[in-house]
């Protein structure tokens, strides 16, 4: 069956029209190396000052670091940079949040733009904040400060509260105006 010589031009001309309408590949950003401390623990509860450190909590830490570093690592936009060549130091200078800029230096010497640093702090067993800083390395300055309130001291509430702040913080689609 042939079509009559119109309707043939009208679909040629509705298939261009179509075509013209798929967006193309968007452009690839530069991946930007990144150096991802493991989170560290800021606990100005009570229970902290008296009984000292949790091993729960310090289990805690290990696992939204992983889960960060999974996120990032999923993500694309950053490539995770090696911690061992400087794994010494790093255990030196902890808490990384507390060591004046020193995280910058430690990402100059194994090649990352990126510096992200975590922490949680514990008021009670009840609330805990996760936060997220970004740091430019090479300009020595924050570019991003993420936050997110947990409610419960479980595994269960610090893996939300890390995920919440990758996604809708940390990766979040900027919107126009915003």
């Amino acid at each position: 069956m042939q079509l009559p010589r119109s309707i043939g031009a009208l679909l040629v001309i509705l298939l261009a029209q179509a075509f013209a309408l798929v967006p193309a590949p968007a452009a690839t950003a530069e991946v930007r190396k990144a150096l991802v401390f493991d989170f560290d623990l800021i606990d100005d509860s009570q229970e902290g000052e008296v009984d000292g450190l949790r091993t729960d909590q310090t289990q805690r830490l290990v696992l939204i670091s992983e889960e960060l570093r999974k996120a990032i690592r999923t993500d694309g936009r950053y490539e995770l940079v090696d911690l061992a060549p400087i794994a010494a130091d790093i255990e030196r200078l902890r808490p990384i949040y507390k060591c004046n800029q020193c995280e910058d230096d430690l990402a100059n010497r194994v090649g990352a733009e990126i510096v992200i640093i975590g922490t949680v702090q514990k008021v009670s067993n009840l609330i805990l904040n996760l936060n997220l800083y970004v740091r430019d390395a090479k300009a020595g300055k924050v570019v991003q400060v993420m936050s997110s309130d947990i409610r419960g001291n479980t595994d269960e509430s610090w893996i939300r509260g890390v995920r919440y702040v990758i996604k809708n913080q940390l990766f979040a689609e900027k919107r126009p105006g915003l």
